[in-house]
């Protein structure tokens, strides 16, 4: 089964209105002005459609493990590193970086069971998700999640792409998350970089589809 998510909600109304408007314009309106809104209706329509197909928010089949740390976005496995994180975890981690284009599901999924204990949202630019740069200068959210039982913690950081212009985050400092929970939405083409423990087992490799909730990014190393 498939749902839209909330997020969308205003901006499919928005949309689905202006159509509405263009097609009432469309019949009492003659010649010229009649064939100009008729354009504009058929298109309204198009976006409309779009819309829905944008937003929309399939169930998902959680496979839950403690173990397992779950992809937090749908889309492309574009970048696999070991670097630094000096804002929530401040030691090195293995950062793994995954593109959404307009045609992915843009609803992120929590990686893991636990609570939600850093939230930071830099406004930032809008330069093209699937540049490396634009995990620094682009509108992001970044969040820090401890794990259940407190022995993990990894942190998401939710960013802006080319044409996007909101970043919905449904949780708060403190919150509580379940492994494959909805947490997040970007609206329109982004990117997401989950930051897994440097002694995790990466589960991928660039150019790897992956699916939010479902698909195991990562393997945190027993004991943890």
């Amino acid at each position: 089964m498939s749902i839209i998510a909330r997020a969308g909600y205003p901006v499919i109304g928005t949309i689905a209105l202006i159509a509405a408007v263009f097609t009432l314009a469309a019949f009492i309106t003659a010649g010229s002005a009649q064939t100009l809104f008729r354009s504009l209706a058929a298109l309204g329509v198009f976006f409309f459609l779009f819309s829905l197909y944008f937003f929309r928010d399939p169930e998902r089949i959680i496979p839950t493990a403690p173990e397992l740390l779950l992809a937090p976005a749908d889309g492309t496995i574009i970048d696999i590193t070991e670097m630094d994180e000096p804002v929530y975890l401040k030691t090195k981690a293995k950062r793994v970086s995954i593109f959404m284009s307009v045609f992915n599901v843009h609803v992120n999924r929590a990686p893991l069971n636990g609570t939600i204990e850093f939230l930071t949202y830099n406004p930032g630019k809008f330069i093209s998700a699937f540049k490396d740069k634009a995990s620094e200068e682009n509108e992001s959210i970044f969040a820090g999640i401890k794990g259940e039982g407190g022995k993990v913690r990894i942190s998401v950081k939710f960013i802006a792409g080319l044409i996007a212009r909101r970043i919905v985050f449904y949780k708060q400092i403190n919150d509580t998350v379940t492994q494959g929970e909805r947490i997040n939405m970007i609206r329109f083409g982004s990117r997401v970089n989950i930051f897994c423990p440097v002694d995790s087992t990466i589960n991928v490799k660039n150019g790897d589809k992956v699916t939010a909730g479902q698909t195991v990014i990562a393997v945190l190393k027993k004991g943890s």
